[in-house]
This record gives C-alpha cells, sequence and structure tokens, in this order.
C-alpha cells in the first residue's frame, strides 16, 4: 500500500579522480569541508598491524570536552571570543540533539555560530534567520548563522547585544555541549569558560583488528571506475562493520580507528603519512582507504550548508589512496542536503 516505505533512503554522492602529484589538486580543500566529525577508520591491506607511526597520529588527536547544560550565550563571552574563536582554535556543537526535532548549535572553526531552531524558539530569540531548508508545507524551523568575527558583531555592538540579550535573557537556551580545539592550539583558552560549569575530558577511542583472509574487491585499482562507486562503498561499510562482504580476493588487512571524538575536517593530515610510510614501501599492497564519519546532527553539512535529516543524517567522506599517487575522493550527503564540494 505504500511502497515508498520499502524503498531505501536516496543519498548524494560525488566521486572525483585527480593525483597528489597535481599541484592543483582539490582533496584538502573538499575534505575541510566536513567539520563536525566523530570517527575516522584507516584500512590498510598487506599489514598485520598498525605501523606504529599511524597509530601515533590516531593517538595524537586533540583531547575534547563535554560541557554539561551550557547556557549557549556563553559562547558570546568577551574573553572566550578573544582568545579561542577569533583565533580559529575551537569548534563544538551541542549534544545528542536531534536535527529533526530539537534546537541544535554549533560553533564553526571560522567562527560562525549556526543556531537551527523551532518556530517557537526562533520568534522568542528574536534575531535575524532565515526557514529550514528542510521544512515541509508549513515554516516550522529555522536557521540562524552569525558570524562572530565580523565587525558587525563586534562585542557592545548592536548585533552582538542583541543577539547576547535573545540567548541570554528571552530564549535561555541551555544544551550539552561538545567543545574541542585544533591541536596544539586553544586548550589553554577553554580554561575560564570551563571552569563556570560541570564539564568532563575526554579522548578518542583509538582501536585496531587485524582481518585475516579479508575478501577483496578486484576492482580495487587506480583505473577504478566512477560506476563501481557504490558497490565499493558498500563493501568498506561492511569491513568497518564487520560484516562479512562477499568479493573475490583474499587478503590481510589491518583495520584501524579512532571513534567516539569531536575531529573537525583535520583528519586529512593522515594522507601524507599513509602515502609515504605504507603505499610507498615496496611488496605492499597497491591502495589504502581513509574514511570519515560526520555526526548524524550537527546543524551543518558540507562547508556551510544546512544539514537536514528528513530520511538520513549521513555525511561522510571515503578517499581511496594507490601507489602510484593517484586517488578517488567520495563525498556523500544525504537526499536533501546540498552538493558536496
Amino acid at each position: 500500500q505504500y511502497p515508498q516505505l520499502h524503498r531505501p533512503p536516496r543519498s548524494v554522492l560525488v566521486c572525483d579522480s585527480s593525483t597528489f602529484l597535481h599541484e592543483k589538486n582539490r582533496v584538502t580543500t573538499q575534505v575541510e569541508q566536513l567539520h563536525f566529525n566523530y570517527k575516522v577508520s584507516l584500512l590498510l591491506p598487506e599489514c598485520s598491524s598498525a605501523p606504529s607511526h599511524l597509530d601515533g597520529v590516531l593517538n595524537g588527536f586533540s583531547s575534547f570536552y563535554l560541557i554539561r547544560n551550557l547556557p549557549i550565550y556563553e559562547l558570546l563571552d568577551r574573553d572566550f571570543l578573544q582568545s579561542a574563536v577569533f583565533q580559529g582554535s575551537v569548534y563544538g556543537l551541542s549534544y545528542r540533539t536531534r536535527i529533526d526535532e530539537d534546537n541544535c548549535v554549533a560553533l564553526m572553526p571560522d567562527g560562525h555560530l549556526v543556531l537551527s531552531l523551532d518556530k517557537d524558539s526562533f520568534e522568542v530569540l528574536g534575531v535575524e534567520g532565515k526557514p529550514s531548508r528542510f521544512n515541509h508545507r508549513t515554516k516550522s524551523r529555522f536557521v540562524v548563522s552569525v558570524d562572530l568575527c565580523d565587525g558587525s558583531m563586534a562585542p557592545g555592538g548592536r548585533g552582538y547585544q542583541r543577539l547576547h540579550t535573545g540567548l541570554r535573557s528571552r530564549l535561555q537556551m541551555k544544551a550539552d555541549f561538545l567543545l574541542s580545539h585544533h591541536p596544539g592550539r586553544g586548550g589553554a583558552s577553554l580554561q575560564a569558560l570551563l571552569s563556570r560549569y560541570d564539564w568532563s575530558e575526554h579522548r578518542p577511542a583509538v582501536s585496531s583488528r587485524t582481518l585475516t583472509d579479508l575478501s577483496c574487491p578486484t576492482l580495487l585499482t587506480s583505473d577504478l571506475q566512477p560506476r563501481d562507486s557504490h558497490s565499493v562503498l558498500e563493501w568498506l561499510g561492511a569491513v568497518d562493520a564487520a560484516i562479512n562482504a562477499v568479493t573475490q580476493l583474499p587478503v590481510l588487512a589491518c583495520l584501524s580507528r579512532a571513534e567516539d571524538g569531536v575531529f573537525s575536517g583535520a583528519p586529512s593530515h593522515l594522507c601524507l603519512p599513509v602515502r609515504r610510510r605504507h603505499l610507498e614501501q615496496p611488496r605492499l599492497a597497491s591502495w589504502a582507504s581513509l574514511t570519515v564519519h560526520g555526526f548524524a546532527d550537527s546543524p551543518v553539512c558540507w562547508g556551510r550548508d544546512e544539514h537536514g535529516a528528513l530520511k538520513v543524517g549521513e555525511n561522510f567522506y571515503s578517499l581511496l589512496m594507490f601507489q602510484d599517487h593517484s586517488y578517488q575522493l567520495y563525498l556523500a550527503a544525504g537526499a536533501h542536503d546540498s552538493c558536496p564540494p
């Protein structure tokens, strides 16, 4: 009676092919557009355990903080803006808030504050916004996006005061909040904010496991065709989920992961050690893969585009790297999200 209920949800998939040797390759620019990520997976064939240099990189991700019941107006604190936000060193998002039902918040690495609000909260806040792209027939959800680094939002100015008053006195919005910083930057600048609230520090959980007789698709070569993209991604997903995928070529492999973290687009820095220490070594496999998963309920997806979860909230990328320095990059988003870069 309802055939649409039996159809798998659609998704958007962009495939880009190039080589790391091309000075105008866009891989770093592209993957850094996915700002809020919780899991990084690295699959290395012909490898029985994670090489020490890669294990060190995975364990080198910054710790992050869970601040409980944080009043959102605190993200506008003058000292916090000056020491952290204006330096481009911090980012965070509300924790366990659902993008299709709850009020959600994201503080982006470039200083943009994004609020995804229900209609009542938006009207109480009293600042300029726009209807959500994911409204149905009625305007029941709105998005407020403010550049905290813009001169019009300088502390004490009219725009700043209006937003601060709306968050503090009118909406009085609070949320559990995940806050992180770039490696080597920003940690000390968070202490004043943390000292005022109940918080805990966390690190991503790093794990590795050896996969013996892993069935590997024979089409995993540098001349991989775009038409095979979905098959490759399904296989990578099955490996990550420990599902025995049916393919042709048994190999030994190592799957390393850092998960339950808060990563910016920075996991792309794993590409260089993989290429130098694994792909360029003789007698090793001719490919390796890096997959980064974004938070399903982040208010933003690729770039600063709004993220929705009408059916699925997926946003991730997989990077296949080959021994000849070529790569295949797969960028994914939900069916109704904007197209990845």
